[in-house]
């Protein structure tokens, strides 16, 4: 069963689409249970205060709804604020996720981190306690606690 903030984020989205020109943008999916997740960032280059965040998901309502929670969270942050929202920061916010659906807050958590990297990436900056995003989180060991 879904909380009622996972149902209104699923049926009512926050922040989907495209940003254009993109400061940072980030793909992850789960190859097991077919959920892709694009995370857009406009950030503010000089106070890197993310100024918009936007998201293209695939998949189910719970991916869905971790995409949109994730945004807002992350939207008014500065990039090292934006590293703290957790997949467990995501799932708290919403209510929680039936145990089978966490892995989508996980690739909430991924997609901010590839964006993040991405922004790094395109400006040679290094983002403390960043690595490389894995573009598949279904790499993760199975019995890895979330």
């Amino acid at each position: 069963m879904y909380s009622d903030k996972v149902m209104d984020h699923f049926q009512h989205p926050r922040n989907v689409g495209e940003i254009e020109d993109a400061s940072g943008v980030g793909t992850v999916g789960n190859a097991k249970c077919g959920d892709i997740m694009r995370i857009y960032l406009d950030i503010d280059d000089d106070t890197h205060v993310i100024k918009d965040c936007k998201f293209k998901t695939f998949g189910c309502g719970a991916a869905v709804a971790t995409s949109s929670m994730a945004t807002e969270m992350v939207k008014g942050k500065t990039i090292e604020e934006a590293m703290q929202v957790t997949n467990k920061a995501v799932m708290e916010a919403l209510d929680g996720l039936p145990p089978v659906k966490v892995h989508c807050s996980l690739l909430a958590e991924e997609a901010i981190h590839a964006a993040l990297w991405d922004y790094a990436e395109k400006h040679g900056i290094q983002i403390e306690g960043l690595e490389k995003p894995k573009s598949d989180i279904s790499e993760h060991d199975e019995d890895e606690e979330y």
